[in-house]
C-alpha cells in the first residue's frame, strides 16, 4: 500500500480509503448493502491487514449509525495507525438549526460524532455540502476553534465548486484561520467534470482529494454492460447517482475499460481505480464493497500500475469537451500556461 501527503498537510494517507457509507441500515444514505457490526468488523480488518489507514464516515450517513458502528468496531480505541475522517452538513434532526454550516450546527454535530465514534479526536472533519445560507466567515471560524480545542486535527471540503473554494480559502487566508487540506469530490472515467475547476484548484492551492464513488455506483466494475445491470446493485436499486447523460459514451468507456482488463488478468474496477490513483493531484480514492470478495478485489487496485499506453486509451475514450473560457485559453494563452492549466489543456497541446 502506497502512502500519500494529504495536500500541503503532513498527514499521509493510504491510497485506498475503506468508506462506510451502507453501515448501520437505516436513512437514505444507506440503500444498497447495508453492513452491520459484524460485517463492519470484517471489512475493517481485512482493510487494515492491507493497509488501509483511513476510514470515512459521516454523520448522516444511516442517521449516525455508521459513526456508531465505527465506535463500536474500534472498540472505543483507535488501533494503531487508524485515521477517521467524517462529515457533517445535512439534517441531523427536524429542527431548523439541525443542518447547514452554521457554527451553532458544526459546534453540536462534531461533539456528537465523537460521541458516536467513541473518540477525543476526529483526523479530518469535512463540511460535507454548500451552504449559501452561512457566512464562510462563520463556518471558517467554528472549524478552527474546533481545531484549536483539540477536537478535530485537520478540515475539509466536499461536494463545493471551484469557486466556493477559492472564497474559503480566501477567508481562511485573510484571518488567518485553519485551511482546507482536502477536497472529497466525486470524479471517475465516466465523470471527468472535476477536472475543469476542482483538480486545477487542488493543484494550485494545494488540496489533496479524496475521491467518492470512484466506481461511478458500480459502473466500472465491468460487471454493468450495455443492456446488463447486475442484481443488487445501486443502479438497480434505484439510486441516482451519478447522473447518465450520454450512454453511448458510458459503454465505450466500459468497453475500453474492459479489454485493458482482461488482457491484465484483473477486473475492470481495479483498471477504474488505478485509472484514478494515476491523476493529478488525487491522494486516495474511497471504496465500500458489498461483500469481502469485491472489498478483496478493490484493494488490489493499489498495486496495480497502468501502462502509458493503457492510459492514453482510456483518456482518450473518456475525454471531457474542452469548454469555454478553456478553448479560448488554449487557443491564445497556451504559451504562458501554470501547472494547474495543464493539468486539463496539456493533452491537447501540440
Amino acid at each position: 500500500m502506497e502512502y500519500r501527503l494529504l495536500g500541503r498537510s503532513g498527514l499521509k494517507v493510504s491510497t485506498i480509503t475503506l468508506g462506510t457509507m451502507t453501515m448501520g441500515g437505516k436513512g437514505n444514505f444507506a440503500k444498497v448493502g447495508n453492513a452491520g457490526v459484524d460485517e463492519a468488523r470484517r471489512q475493517v480488518d481485512l482493510c487494515l491487514d492491507a493497509g488501509v489507514n483511513l476510514i470515512d464516515t459521516a454523520d448522516v450517513y444511516s442517521a449516525g449509525g455508521s459513526e456508531e458502528i465505527i465506535g463500536e468496531v474500534l472498540g472505543g480505541k483507535r488501533k494503531a495507525g487508524v485515521l477517521i475522517a467524517t462529515k457533517a452538513r445535512f439534517p441531523m434532526g427536524d429542527g431548523p438549526n439541525d443542518r447547514g454550516l452554521s457554527r451553532h450546527h458544526l459546534i453540536e454535530a462534531c461533539e456528537a460524532s465523537l460521541k458516536r465514534l467513541r473518540t477525543d479526536v476526529i483526523d479530518l472533519y469535512q463540511v460535507h455540502q454548500w451552504d449559501g445560507q452561512t457566512p464562510l466567515e462563520e463556518t471558517i471560524d467554528a472549524l478552527d476553534s474546533l481545531v484549536r480545542q483539540g477536537k478535530v486535527r485537520y478540515i475539509g471540503a466536499s461536494n463545493y465548486s471551484g469557486w466556493h473554494l477559492m472564497k474559503a480559502l480566501g477567508v481562511s487566508d485573510r484571518t488567518h484561520r485553519q485551511r482546507f487540506v482536502s477536497q472529497q469530490i466525486h470524479y471517475t472515467l465516466e465523470a471527468r467534470e472535476a477536472e475543469y475547476e476542482l483538480v486545477p484548484v487542488s493543484i494550485d492551492q494545494g488540496l489533496g482529494i479524496l475521491v467518492w464513488s470512484p466506481l461511478a455506483g458500480g459502473l466500472l466494475s465491468g460487471k454493468h454492460r450495455r443492456g446488463v445491470t447486475p442484481e443488487g446493485t445501486r443502479q438497480l436499486a434505484g439510486w441516482g447517482e451519478p447522473p447518465i447523460r450520454d450512454e453511448d459514451r458510458l459503454w465505450a468507456i466500459v468497453d475500453t475499460l474492459v479489454g485493458i482488463a482482461e488482457a491484465r488478468g484483473v477486473s475492470g474496477a481495479q483498471v477504474a481505480l488505478a485509472w484514478l490513483l494515476g491523476r493529478p493531484a488525487v491522494t486516495s480514492v474511497i471504496i465500500g464493497g458489498r461483500t469481502e470478495a469485491q472489498l478483496k478485489d478493490n484493494l488490489g487496485a493499489a498495486d496495480l500500475v497502468l501502462t502509458a499506453e493503457e492510459r492514453a486509451k482510456l483518456d482518450k475514450v473518456s475525454a471531457p469537451p474542452v469548454l469555454y473560457p478553456y478553448w479560448h485559453q488554449l487557443r491564445t494563452a497556451k504559451d504562458r500556461l501554470g501547472p494547474a492549466d495543464l493539468s486539463l489543456l496539456g493533452p491537447h497541446l501540440p
